[in-house]
């Protein structure tokens, strides 16, 4: 059986949905990092402009005091003849941020400033650097990691994560309701296909609502085109019969025995046709309501007909909630099938995954597993032929197989162990409400 292709549709739409939500994510927190950056240097320029401000005045008062009272947790100063950097600045972002330092202190244009990093690649990096204090000396200072992106990003990293992880779950919410219509229209088509009525709500977007209507009006005209071929067949049986018993009375009175029986042969065969007809189209219109009943009383009931030639195996008492008719027609139909082909019919009933399953085995010659789909279809004879060599039209494992489908049940078979036939069919279980 098919799967309705609405919730996978809907799954597809939430991994583009999810797709485009990581990727937004991961964007915003390139860009966070990127601001971060430039941030932490904006800070590192400033805080080391006031440095050598204060440094200054500092040195001026008292040089003793200048190291002690500019060092801190964040940034090391120390006074010297010669200066921590040999070489004047030539990186890109070193020129960035002593440019940012003039400008944060115009007062330090004049003055020679050298500035490098130290540290391992991809690890932990500090800035250092060397400005000319005024009585020529040299104050060496080192500002540490300035690499570090925690202060800012870790922020905006939560941030942004709490945002995309409330607007995907607000999306994914939106897209469940939006497409439930579309999941109701597609449960429908489902069973739709099994030959099974139902009426569709035309609610949601105006394209929705005009799909629901054209489906029920399909529906309504399916509906009635199965009417008028039961109505038709109906019509067609009543006049046959007519002319049908006027020959068997026919053949009663013929002298010749032998034409007579044939004749009256011939006569029961068009009625068993016309029998065999009249339950395949019933069962593709056939209505019922799920009741409670005791499957193994429900099996032996259908059985008792056929009790010289069936044979029953159940596990007792068994419970179930199911539709009746429809389950009792399509197990006389596979009954009569094992004992027309095998002589004789194994009836089991017994649990299998869960649920409820009644096996029909017979005898026969078998059926090769390569024709197990092939017999569903009305009228079919394995003979390329189809010689009338055996009885039967070809219509019983059909009319099962339409009553299993229309009411959510499952008919499926297996070659059995001595070379027969193993019909399996699942006890329909009513969808919940």
């Amino acid at each position: 059986m098919a799967r309705p292709f609405a919730p996978r549709f809907a799954v597809y739409v939430a991994l583009v949905f999810m797709l485009l939500g990581v990727l937004q994510l991961a964007a915003s927190l390139v860009f966070y990092q990127s601001i971060d950056r430039q941030t932490l240097n904006e800070d590192h320029a400033r805080r080391i402009a006031e440095l050598l401000v204060v440094s200054d005045r500092i040195h001026a008062a008292d040089p003793r005091l200048t190291a002690p009272i500019m060092t801190t947790r964040h940034l090391a100063a120390a006074v010297g003849n010669a200066p921590s950097v040999a070489t004047p600045t030539t990186d890109k972002t070193l020129v960035r941020i002593e440019r940012r330092i003039i400008e944060w202190e115009p007062s330090l244009g004049g003055r020679a400033l050298r500035l490098a990093m130290q540290g391992p690649p991809g690890g932990k990096c500090d800035l250092v650097g060397a400005i000319r204090l005024s009585d020529g000396h040299w104050l060496n200072f080192r500002s540490r990691d300035i690499n570090a992106m925690w202060p800012v990003a870790l922020r905006a990293t939560v941030l942004t994560l709490a945002t995309t992880v409330a607007f995907m779950a607000i999306g994914l919410v939106a897209l469940h309701v939006l497409t439930r219509p579309l999941r109701r229209m597609s449960d429908a088509a489902d069973a739709i296909g099994r030959g099974r009525q139902v009426t569709i709500r035309e609610g949601g977007t105006p394209d929705l609502r005009k799909l629901a209507h054209s489906m029920n009006l399909m529906q309504e005209r399916i509906a009635r085109l199965l009417q008028d071929q039961a109505k038709s067949f109906e019509a067609i049986s009543h006049d046959l019969r007519t002319p049908l018993s006027r020959q068997k009375v026919a053949a009663e009175l013929i002298d010749d025995a032998e034409l007579g029986g044939v004749i009256l042969a011939s006569v029961d065969e068009m009625e068993a046709l016309l029998a065999s007809l009249q339950r395949f189209l019933r069962a593709q219109h056939l209505e019922a309501e799920p009741e409670e009943l005791d499957l193994d009383e429900t099996v032996r009931e259908v059985l008792y007909p056929y009790a010289e030639r069936a044979r029953v195996v159940t596990q007792g008492p068994a419970p179930v909630r199911t539709f009746r008719e429809p389950l009792a027609l399509a197990l006389a139909a596979l009954v009569e099938n094992a004992i027309q082909f095998g002589g004789e019919a194994r009836i089991s009933v017994l649990r299998h995954e869960g649920h409820w399953r009644i096996e029909i085995a017979d005898s026969g010659p078998g059926i090769p597993s390569d024709y197990f789909e092939a017999i569903l279809d009305p009228f079919f004879r394995l003979d390329a032929a189809r010689a009338r060599d055996t009885k039967g039209f070809g219509l019983g494992i059909p009319t099962a197989h339409r009553l299993m489908a229309r009411f959510d049940g499952q008919l499926s078979f297996a070659a059995a162990p001595d070379g027969g036939l193993v019909a399996r069919l699942d006890v329909p279980q009513p969808q919940q409400d």
